[in-house]
């Protein structure tokens, strides 16, 4: 990469479904900002991601973290959790990106300081239209704490 070229988005896709990780990564692909998309099937995968540990000790830091709830191993809802507490991490924008319906999981991912909570729609159209409003706003507007150097 050009030194003068602006810096690859970090993006970490914390979800288990291949087919949305498929669809969200393609979307992604056509963003207007560069960026580099890294897939966790698990929270406990995401977790190490964004600690750097094991496996993923050369990884980079995530610049955006777009999390599921529902995941095996450790759920969204405990990865927001110990996202949010980790003083290394905590600055990090997570979306929440989820089918579930909750309130209550809506009330307690705001309580935990998310950025961000989007119901994933069940249509393909809609899905694409939510992950390009992604691009758009966090990609495309908003200043990211680790994307220093970046052009918006």
């Amino acid at each position: 990469m050009n030194p003068d070229s602006p810096k690859l988005v970090q993006i970490l896709l914390v979800e288990d479904n291949p087919e949305e990780v498929l669809l969200t990564k393609e979307t992604l692909k056509d963003a207007k900002v560069a960026n580099e998309v890294h897939v966790a099937e698990d929270g406990e995968r995401a977790l190490a991601f964004a600690r750097q540990e094991g496996e993923y000790a050369s990884a980079p830091r995530p610049d955006l973290i777009l999390l599921d709830l529902n995941l095996p191993r450790k759920d969204g809802r405990e990865v927001l959790t110990e996202l949010k507490a980790d003083e290394e991490l905590r600055r990090i924008p997570v979306i929440v990106l989820t089918t579930s319906a909750s309130d209550q999981d809506m009330l307690q991912a705001y309580d935990n300081a998310v950025n961000a909570y989007i119901r994933k729609p069940v249509s393909l159209d809609r899905f694409i239209e939510v992950v390009n409003s992604i691009d758009h706003f966090w990609l495309g507007v908003v200043a990211l704490p680790g994307a220093r150097g970046m052009a918006a």
